[in-house]
C-alpha cells in the first residue's frame, strides 16, 4: 500500500507523469517488465516449499533484497529523493521477520532426509532465477539511472560482492552443508563472474535501452562524467560499450532516422532466455535445445537445466505435480511478430493522450518538438527472434548459433 502511495506521489508531482500513471496496466505489457513478472511469478509457481520458503523467503528475501531494499534507496537519497527511501527502508525492515520464518522452515524441512533432493533442486533454481533477474533489473537501476558518479560510491559489483558472496553465500548458506544439503558453489561463483568481468549489468543497461521504445518510462544518453565512473569502476567498459552509447545519444532526438534498435550501429538484438527471460547477452554461453517440441534458447546451463528438468511432473524419480511447465508465448517479442511497431505502442497502450505522442522516450527533454511520436515508427516491422529462429532448418539454425556466440562489433 505505502509503495502504491509513493507511485501516487510521482504521478501528481512529477514534471512528466506519463507511465507512473499506468504501471499496473504497463508492467506486464513492456519488454522490460516481462523479466520482473518472471521474478514474481517464481513466488507463486511450484509447490509451497519451492515458492514460498525456498524462492521468496530463502533466497530472494534474504540475498537479493540488499541490493534492492538498501542499495536504490540510497542511490535515490544520493540523487535528491527521500521519498523513496523512506518507503523502501520500512519495506526492508518487514524482511528480517521473512528472513527468519524462511529459515526456520528450512530447517525444518531439512529435518526429513526425503527432502534433501528437492530442497537442492529448489535451492539451486531459486539462486540462479533471483540472479538473473534482480540483478539485471536493479543493476541496471542503480548503475545507469542515477547522476550520483562519486569515485568512491560503490559499484554495483562491489554491492554484490559484499551483500550477496560474502553475507549470503559464505555466512548463510555455506553453513547449511553441515547439516547434508549440498550447495552448488559453482552457480554463485559463475553469477559473481558474470557481474564482474562478464558485463552482465551493462548488457542488460544495453539492452534496456535498445527497446527504449517497448517500454513506459524514460531513458536518457549518458554523459561525458557517466563515460568516467564506469571506466574508473570497470576498467575497459568504454572499449566494449562507449561507442554505442554514443550512437544513443546521437539518435535520441528524432531526425528523419529510425530508433536505436532499427538503425545499423552494430549491435545484433538478442534472443532471449525461455527461462529467466533476460536476453542471452553473454552470447557464447548461449545454449540451443529443442525442448516440447519448440527450438528454445538459454542464457547459461542453469537456465536450460530449470526448463528441461525443474519445471516437469517428475524430477529424478519423483512426482513433482506442482511445478508445471514453463509453456505459452513467454517472450515479448513472439507476441508481437510481424506487426507494426505503431501498432505495438497503440497495443500497449504506450500512446500520449493526444493519440500521437509516445509515453517512452530516450531522453529526458521536455520539449515537444523533440518528443518522439508515433508518425516515426511508421513502417517499421517488429520481428520475434524466436519465431525465426524455429522458422529455419536444422543446418541453419547450427551455422546461427556459431555467429550468435561470436557476438557483435559497434560501429
Amino acid at each position: 500500500t505505502i509503495q502504491m502511495h509513493l507511485k501516487r506521489y510521482y504521478m501528481k508531482n512529477y514534471i512528466d507523469p506519463a507511465g507512473f500513471d499506468t504501471t499496473e496496466k504497463s508492467f506486464d505489457r513492456c519488454y522490460a517488465g516481462t523479466i520482473g513478472r518472471q521474478f514474481a511469478e517464481g513466488f507463486i509457481t511450484g509447490d509451497a516449499i519451492t515458492a514460498g520458503n525456498i524462492y521468496l523467503q530463502v533466497v530472494a528475501e534474504t540475498a537479493f533484497t540488499n541490493t534492492l531494499f538498501v542499495a536504490m534507496p540510497s542511490e535515490a537519497a544520493a540523487n535528491g529523493d527521500y521519498l523513496l527511501p523512506t518507503v523502501f527502508l520500512s519495506v526492508q525492515a518487514d524482511e528480517s521477520r521473512h528472513i527468519s520464518n524462511g529459515y526456520a522452515t528450512l530447517l525444518m524441512a531439512l529435518a526429513d532426509p526425503d527432502n534433501q533432493l528437492l530442497l537442492e533442486r529448489d535451492l539451486q533454481y531459486a539462486f540462479w532465477n533471483n540472479h538473473a533477474l534482480v540483478d539485471a533489473a536493479i543493476g541496471t537501476f542503480v548503475e545507469y539511472g542515477t547522476k550520483d558518479r562519486r569515485k568512491e560510491r560503490d559499484s554495483y559489483a562491489q554491492m554484490w560482492r559484499r551483500w550477496i558472496y560474502d553475507d549470503y553465500y559464505r555466512s548463510y548458506l555455506m553453513p547449511l552443508e553441515k547439516y547434508g544439503l549440498k550447495i552448488h558453489h559453482e552457480d554463485i561463483e559463475e553469477a559473481w563472474n558474470r557481474i564482474a568481468n562478464k558485463g552482465y549489468v551493462h548488457k542488460t543497461a544495453q539492452f534496456f535501452a535498445t527497446g527504449w521504445f517497448a517500454n513506459f518510462w524514460r531513458i536518457d544518453p549518458l554523459t561525458e562524467e557517466d563515460f568516467e565512473w564506469f571506466e574508473f569502476k570497470y576498467p575497459g567498459w568504454y572499449n566494449e560499450y562507449g561507442k554505442w552509447w554514443e550512437h544513443y545519444a546521437k539518435l535520441s532526438k528524432p531526425n528523419g532516422h529510425k530508433p536505436i534498435a532499427f538503425e545499423d550501429v552494430g549491435y545484433v538484438y538478442p534472443h532471449r532466455c525461455w527461462t529467466c527471460l533476460v536476453p542471452c547477452m553473454i552470447r557464447e554461453d548461449t545454449i540451443m535445445d529443442t525442448v516440447d517440441g519448440q527450438v528454445r534458447t538459454y542464457c547459461s546451463k542453469t537456465c536450460h537445466w530449470t526448463d528441461k528438468e525443474v519445471f516437469r511432473p517428475t524430477y529424478q524419480g519423483r512426482p513433482t505435480p506442482a511445478m508445471g511447465k514453463l509453456v505459452g508465448k513467454r517472450e515479448w517479442e513472439t507476441c508481437y511478430h510481424g506487426w507494426e511497431l505503431t501498432d505495438v505502442m497503440k497495443d500497449q497502450g504506450f500512446v500520449r493522450p493526444d493519440g500521437k505522442t509516445l509515453i517512452p522516450q530516450p531522453h529526458v527533454i521536455f520539449d515537444d518538438k523533440y518528443m518522439w511520436t508515433l508518425d516515426h515508427l511508421k513502417g517499421i516491422e517488429f520481428q520475434s527472434p524466436n519465431v525465426l529462429l524455429n522458422q529455419m532448418t536444422p543446418e541453419q539454425r547450427d551455422a546461427w548459433l556459431v555467429e550468435y556466440k561470436k557476438g557483435f562489433t559497434i560501429k
